[in-house]
């Protein structure tokens, strides 16, 4: 009996571990069946991204093309704005120069203060909305005069607006701010303090050293020393209160920076 016994469970167990390895081979087919479909799914996705990335690159260059195109139209609108008055070719560059090392020294990112960079020339863009006859008028403006001339600010604004380009957009926001003043006694609308947006704050303040700097009708050359006593300490119509605190404490730091950009790009034509 006990032999018998035995056998009986030793089929049992044999059964058993058949059932067992037939489970086990089904789970196995199961898993490489996964496995399978998982590495396929992997190479679908690997494909994917490198589509993706394709894509990516091509927009990419799509995007700097369309950003070159930008900035080529922002550079002839600048330089077919300086005609309407003295202001040269070199003035712009200069303010480009002088506007991004005060952005980065007051700590903006690179790419933020580049923009500034590419986008300064194009403040004076609404000129061209100014008829000749006041922009070239020999002697002072009449009231008239005077308050067509405030409006070019808003004139090249409008003639910036609407565009998906960053740099345009930020082209139209110093253009419209550049002659606001931080005590709210600026133009177009008055804007004081943070109101005013810091591109444009940056851009006034540097357009201010670059004038006193520069040759006018109305005026001679100012050297480096006497427009730096005007701008930090005030005389007549260009007052401290008129900039920006923080960076007006930044060009007192860095007014050695802008005699060099000034003596360095000059004031040819």
């Amino acid at each position: 009996m006990e032999e018998e016994d035995f056998e009986r469970k030793l089929i049992a167990t044999r059964f058993q571990l058949s059932q067992y390895a037939k489970d086990l081979n089904a789970l196995l087919a199961r898993e490489q069946g996964k496995t399978r479909k998982l590495e396929a799914t992997n190479e679908q996705m690997r494909v994917y991204a490198r589509d993706l990335k394709a894509a990516y690159d091509a927009e990419q260059r799509k995007t700097k093309e369309l950003e070159k195109a930008y900035a080529d139209t922002v550079l002839r609108l600048a330089l077919a704005s300086r005609y309407k008055d003295e202001e040269t070719g070199t003035h712009i560059q200069r303010l480009s120069h002088y506007s991004k090392v005060l952005a980065l020294f007051i700590g903006l990112e690179t790419e933020e203060a580049q923009l500034i960079f590419d986008a300064a020339p194009m403040h004076d863009v609404g000129k061209v909305g100014i008829p000749d006859s006041i922009m070239q008028k020999q002697g002072p403006l009449d009231e008239e005069e005077w308050a067509m001339v405030k409006q070019h600010p808003v004139f090249g604004a409008s003639l910036l607006a609407g565009s998906p380009s960053r740099l345009l957009e930020k082209a139209r926001e110093i253009a419209l701010a550049h002659h606001e003043r931080w005590d709210g006694s600026g133009y177009p609308y008055g804007l004081q303090g943070e109101a005013i947006p810091l591109a444009g704050r940056v851009v006034m303040l540097v357009d201010t050293y670059d004038a006193l700097r520069s040759r006018r009708a109305y005026k001679p050359t100012f050297s480096h020393a006497k427009a730096c006593d005007i701008m930090l300490n005030g005389r007549e119509r260009t007052r401290p209160e008129h900039f920006d605190p923080i960076l007006l404490e930044a060009f007192r730091e860095l007014h050695l920076e802008f005699d060099e950009i000034f003596s360095r790009i000059g004031e040819g034509q």
